[in-house]
């Protein structure tokens, strides 16, 4: 039995380290240290390198990338893993699939101011609306002409058809350009409707001369200068006609002639007599 102690006792001398770490069983072993990143449960704790590095001092050392086409695991402390799973979710709300940098600061968005003006255009003559005062309607007008009587002011460019008890029917009309103005008293000595038109040679001339060819002859129609209707001054080349281009009333361009627009030529049409005298002043 002594044989057998001191062989034992041998033994406990010679393996001291072996009995003291077989011991560290019964102690309170150190807690487990999980990576942040669920999907890659790998214990931080196993094998770490003593470093000076920062993150290789808290087991976060970051190993160097494979080659291309293998799979590279990363590691992250806790804030870099919340800033990367901040982007990813943002990734795919949003529909971007471009890296982000996590370290890049959240820019200001900029907004460009959008003006809520309207856009302005060259608006043609024959859009722009027609000033009301060119409209017909009845005034009072003091003169000692029979009813009937058609009265033509071509400085102010109204039409008044004298009516009774001091009042007249006013028009506003077109009138002879400047070198083609005339006065006189005519009669109306006949009435068309949708008159055909035939320039005068003097007209066809000049108007060539401007690089403009004018037919010699033109049926009635809504395209004819000559408008709805025509009430012809005497023997003259003048007359009192409607026109393809409104918007020309109140001004002075024809070539003699005294235009209206083709609504108010048939009212006159309709109200003036064969023979009724027409005074241009």
């Amino acid at each position: 039995m002594k044989i057998k102690a001191l062989i034992l006792g041998a033994a406990i001398a010679a393996f001291p380290m072996q009995i003291a770490q077989a011991n560290d069983r019964y102690s309170t072993p150190p807690a487990v240290q999980l990576s942040p990143d669920l999907s890659s449960p790998w214990l931080l704790q196993l094998k770490q390198p003593q470093t000076n590095d920062k993150k290789a001092r808290v087991g976060l050392a970051e190993p160097k990338p494979k080659k291309a086409g293998s799979r590279t695991i990363r590691w992250f402390s806790t804030g870099q893993a919340k800033k990367k799973r901040a982007v990813k979710r943002r990734t795919i709300r949003t529909g971007i699939f471009q890296p982000l940098n996590l370290g890049q600061k959240k820019k200001k968005a900029s907004y460009q101011r959008i003006s809520t003006r309207p856009v302005q255009r060259n608006i043609s003559p024959a859009e722009r609306p027609l000033d009301p005062k060119w409209l017909p309607q009845n005034v009072s007008y003091q003169t000692s002409q029979k009813p009937g009587t058609i009265i033509i002011d071509t400085n102010t460019r109204f039409l008044y058809l004298v009516l009774e008890d001091g009042r007249a029917r006013r028009y506003g009309v077109g009138v002879g350009k400047q070198g083609f103005e005339w006065s006189g008293t005519e009669r109306i000595t006949r009435k068309a409707e949708w008159p055909s038109w035939t320039p005068p040679r003097e007209m066809i001339e000049r108007e060539r001369k401007k690089g403009r060819e004018l037919p010699p002859f033109m049926e009635g129609g809504p395209a004819n200068p000559m408008g709805a209707r025509a009430l012809y001054l005497g023997s003259t080349l003048y007359r009192i006609h409607g026109t393809n281009q409104p918007w020309t009333i109140g001004q002075a361009v024809s070539s003699g002639c005294i235009r209206m627009r083709n609504e108010d030529v048939i009212d006159l049409y309709e109200r003036a007599k064969r023979g009724a005298k027409v005074i241009v002043s």
